[in-house]
Order: C-alpha cells, then structure tokens, then sequence
C-alpha cells in the first residue's frame, strides 16, 4: 500500500477557490462521498470533524491533512488537493495552507494509518515535492509526481 497507489485522479482536485477551512474540508469529503471504500460518509465527515475539533491538521510546510480512523470506511480512503490561495489552517507552524490531504482509514487500521501519515509528510514536507505539487496542472500529474517520489520507500 502506498500514496500513488491509493490516489487516483478522480480523488485530486487543484486549484480550488475556497474561503474557509470548513469549506476545504466539505470539499475534501465530497471528493471521496463515491469512492468505493466509503461505506458511510456521514460517519466519515462525523469523524473528521470531531479529529479537527481536537486538534487543527494543518501540519506545517503549508500542508494540512484532515484524517481520521473510522468506522465510515472499508480501507484506506486518500484523496489531495491543491488551493488557488493560501488559507489560515490553525496550523502549527502558523503559516496558511496550500496542500490537503484527505485521509481515512478503517479503525482496526490503525498501523497502517500511521505509516501513511507519515509517508505523506515525509513526502510532501520536501520543498522540491511541495513545489512540484502546487505546479501540477493536471491529476496525472500529481499520481506520477507519487509515484516518482515512492520509489525508494518500503511498502506498507
């Protein structure tokens, strides 16, 4: 299991013209409503609230990534986007996002969960791989960007 391999480009929207991060996350969610590993995306949007309520996934390096363990999903659900304009995330690092993850997981998932989490900031916590991503025109794009950026990491 890996990024490049759990993104498809049905699920990477860029450039998305947003206002607030409560509208990013509706959209992140409303990519994913008809993916097939979504079983209940009431539940889904449930838990990835309740995650955000507890402490904001805006990570730093202009990267927020919005996840959760739930029972909403049948295996790892990933979707990203990119925004046309920078927003206030209550990141870490107090800088405004650009790049979103979507994330979920099911519960008993949980090491797999991790692992990805962490593929995707080691990943995407690269200055090169961030700016190649914000660059990105086209889906395509992004998977192979994942796909290249892979390459040398263990599968999970």
């Amino acid at each position: 299991m890996n990024i490049q391999g759990l993104l498809s480009e049905r699920y990477v929207a860029l450039n998305l013209d947003l206002k607030s991060k409560s509208q990013v996350i509706e959209k992140m969610l409303s990519l994913v409503e008809d993916h097939e590993g979504v079983t209940d995306i009431g539940k889904l949007r449930e838990d990835v609230l309740h995650r955000e309520q507890e402490m904001s996934t805006g990570i730093g390096k202009s990267i927020a990534l919005p996840h959760a363990k739930t029972a909403g999903v049948s295996h790892p659900v990933l979707a990203f986007a990119t925004l046309g304009n920078a927003m206030d995330f209550d990141s870490i690092d107090e800088e405004p996002v650009r790049l979103v993850f979507l994330l979920a997981t099911p519960e008993d998932m949980l090491a797999e969960h991790l692992k990805l989490l962490g593929r995707i900031t080691r990943l995407a916590g690269r200055d090169d791989f961030r700016q190649s991503l914000l660059l990105s025109t086209l889906p395509a794009d992004v998977i192979e960007l994942f796909r290249e950026g892979e390459k040398d990491f263990p599968q999970i």
